[in-house]
């Protein structure tokens, strides 16, 4: 934890990019009938009745101290999707970066072999050497920054009915390049020292605060 925690107290460093990286499912919900238009002094209204489509997997990559926050929609949440995300991390957002300081959750497809199965051993290679990954303590997720911005983007854009995947990415697309053209940071406040402090007993007197 004091690690990661050290990590996001770093200075930004272009060439060694800290990002975090979670992801969520989401379900496609399709209307039965036609909802009624919006009228004066009354919003759209909508049946209670809705169709399943199916769900997505919504990949969430977070440079907070950048304000930079991409978003890929992929069909299913297996090890090869999350190859194929971390491959446009590192070839397609970050090419010219030294590596990326990665941090993500304990998931047993968060490994190597999921680029090897995916990719074949040479690439995989060469896209591991890229990446330095950081992993959340066990029931520790919310040290993932990722999961605050999940919760924005829950609020802001998926607190609705959304029919297909064609609308959820369209609709996430709007967001992305609203947030990132506000650069919308995260100002992370949990220090070492904090750390310290609230788990002050698994610390020698000398380093608890």
């Amino acid at each position: 934890m004091e690690a990661l925690v050290t990590l996001y107290q770093h200075p930004y460093d272009p060439l060694h990019p800290p990002v975090c990286f979670d992801e969520k499912s989401y379900q496609l919900l399709a209307p039965t009938r036609s909802p009624l238009p919006m009228q004066p002094g009354h919003a759209q209204r909508q049946d209670y009745e809705y169709k399943r489509e199916g769900t997505r997997n919504l990949c969430v990559f977070v440079e907070a101290l950048a304000g930079f926050r991409p978003v890929l929609v992929t069909q299913r949440r297996p090890k090869r999707d999350w190859a194929l995300a971390l491959r446009y991390l590192v070839d397609v957002l970050y090419p010219d970066a030294e590596w990326v300081d990665l941090v993500l959750d304990n998931l047993n497809t968060h490994t190597d072999v999921a680029l090897v199965e995916t990719f074949g051993k040479a690439a995989a290679d060469r896209i591991w050497s890229r990446l330095r990954l950081h992993y959340t303590p066990y029931h520790a997720s919310w040290l993932n920054m990722a999961e605050i911005e999940i919760g924005i983007l829950s609020r802001q854009c998926l607190r609705r009915r959304l029919p297909d995947e064609q609308t959820l990415a369209t609709e996430i697309i709007a967001w992305e390049h609203w947030r990132n053209t506000q650069q919308a940071k995260i100002h992370w406040s949990f220090s070492v020292e904090d750390r310290r402090c609230v788990f002050a007993e698994h610390y020698s007197d000398s380093l608890a605060c």
